[in-house]
């Protein structure tokens, strides 16, 4: 990863992007022939007053190297994953990720619900309000590059002592009035580009926003499905464990009718009493885990869990992904919102070095009105009662107790900090994503594993209670296969919801295809376009 470090050469302000199109300072000043002519006659002063501004100290800000390894894992992974018949899922080297991938899934019903999330979420409605402040408060940093003109009309009622004027024995008494009226105009000049680090900053604040929302809803898509994947396995599980109830419930009245003819002990009867109602006890805290699945599933949606209604969403009714996409690996950083979101910081703290440098040297003023002051406001334009100044003025700061030369040093230390930031980001993207690759490779095998262990303890535990209804084996066999099955079909149940919810993370990790889908706050018409990111 490259560093910024601080010079004091000036430079042209550089590029920044709008949604993905780059623009450079150019497109201030030259328009396109496409360019409409109102907006042509809007862009010619602020290009003007463009020009009259200095150059830039400090920094400049250029993207740090990308990595770009051959692979994400350490080992490389199989192309295909299966799990049984129909179960293959299939890793496309160099796919897109689209930009709405729960679709893939097949269910109307996830599809509603993250709809219903991206519609009425309170965190994505606060992260797009948080962007707006955001680009506003870059318009306003940017309009410091042009003069600020007030006008103002004043009427003043006074009299005067005759003695201020050495004639201490005429009498006093001579009230009137004078009217002003002016227009103040002030300019500071951007000699060492104060007002475009600032904007600069602002623009790169405004960036980082806007990832900061990219990132909210490709969080919000991805746990509102992890949340009905898992409400899915709740209620699988607890069907599973109702069915072991009915059937350990049949065992114990084999086992009490045993008893009854002297084939099974009063030890057998009790350890079956004992078995089913442990097996009712697992499902006490399944219904927990599932009430509060639900209850975060309606949180994601923007409503209370008593307004809820939420619809039912099983297993069965998703479809696995057949075809998973892994992006190139030096595509990651410009498609993970929070690795854009850290560079954008990198990016801000980067011109603030320029602002506290910037701080240190002269600034130029130019301050002037121009108005009319007469005795009777019928007169405003007339001969003789105009008014006007003109100011220039250099300001340089010769002390001030350190704070200057601290600010600066505090600026370059938050800037290696966001650099190192940025770094440990990127890294950290690089391994959520072979931790997905990685899980849902493995995850194939793990159903099918469970799948053969679910099966064989089922057969298991059948011939072990024909045997033991015919008094061919002992109960602790019953009870061993009972044990055995009951882990199984968890297993089983577990292990297919795993696959679903590591192929979102997948999604998820490599980005969740915002760039294939339009969610942040449209951008402000005409020439105020051209002074944001």
């Amino acid at each position: 990863m490259s560093r910024n470090h601080p010079s004091p050469c000036c430079h042209a302000p550089d590029d920044w992007a709008w949604r993905g199109v780059r623009h450079t300072e150019a497109s201030v000043f030259s328009p396109s022939e496409d360019t409409p002519i109102s907006e042509r006659l809007t862009l010619a002063p602020a290009g003007l007053l463009l020009l009259l501004a200095g150059c830039a100290v400090g920094p400049d800000y250029r993207r740090p190297a990308t990595p770009a390894p051959d692979r994400f894992t350490a080992t490389a992974l199989p192309l295909s994953v299966d799990a049984g018949p129909g179960t293959a899922q299939h890793f496309l080297a160099g796919a897109d990720v689209p930009g709405d991938w729960w679709v893939l899934f097949r269910s109307p019903k996830l599809d509603a619900l993250i709809a219903e999330a991206l519609r009425h979420n309170p965190s994505l409605e606060a992260a797009q309000q948080t962007l707006r402040q955001a680009r506003e408060t870059a318009l306003a940093q940017a309009g410091a590059w042009f003069p600020a003109i007030s006008g103002q009309v004043n009427r003043t009622r006074q009299e005067f002592s005759s003695a201020q004027f050495g004639a201490p024995n005429v009498p006093s008494g001579q009230t009137f009035s004078v009217y002003d009226a002016q227009v103040n105009v002030s300019y500071t000049f951007d000699v060492w580009g104060l007002t475009a680090r600032n904007v600069e900053a602002a623009r790169a604040q405004a960036e980082y926003q806007r990832f900061q929302l990219e990132g909210v809803v490709n969080i919000l898509a991805a746990n509102t499905a992890n949340a009905a994947i898992n409400a899915a396995s709740l209620e699988a599980q607890i069907a599973a464990e109702r069915v072991l109830i009915d059937a350990e419930s049949e065992l114990l009245k084999t086992v009490r009718r045993q008893f009854a003819l002297g084939a099974a002990t009063g030890t057998d009867v009790a350890t079956q009493e004992a078995q089913l109602a442990n097996t009712q006890a697992l499902v006490v805290p399944l219904e927990t885990q599932l009430a509060q699945a639900q209850d975060q599933l309606a949180a994601y949606l923007g409503r209370v869990p008593s307004e809820a209604e939420l619809p039912d969403i099983t297993l069965k009714e998703l479809t696995l992904p057949a075809d998973l996409p892994v992006s190139v690996p030096a595509r990651l950083v410009e498609q993970r919102p929070d690795i854009r979101a850290s560079e954008a910081q990198l990016h801000a703290a980067t011109a603030q070095v320029g602002v506290a440098i910037a701080n240190r040297l002269p600034q130029l003023t130019l301050t002037g009105f121009i108005g009319s002051a007469p005795a009777d406001p019928s007169r405003f334009f007339f001969p003789g009662t105009g008014t006007f100044s003109l100011l220039n003025q250099v300001l340089q700061p010769i002390f001030q107790g350190g704070q200057l030369l601290h600010q600066q040093r505090a600026a370059v230390a938050a800037m290696k900090s966001a650099a190192a930031s940025y770094e440990n980001t990127v890294i950290g993207g690089f391994q959520n994503v072979a931790d997905a690759l990685t899980a849902v490779a493995n995850d194939g095998r793990a159903l099918a594993a469970n799948a053969a262990a679910e099966a064989a303890a089922r057969r298991s535990l059948s011939l072990a209670q024909l045997q033991y209804g015919a008094g061919g084996v002992a109960y602790l066999t019953v009870l061993t296969s009972q044990t055995q099955y009951q882990n199984a079909v968890i297993g089983k149940v577990r292990a297919e919801a795993a696959r679903f919810t590591d192929t979102v993370a997948l999604y998820t990790a490599l980005g969740g295809g915002w760039w294939n889908r339009n969610d942040a706050a449209p951008p402000p018409p005409g020439v105020l376009r051209s002074l944001l990111p």
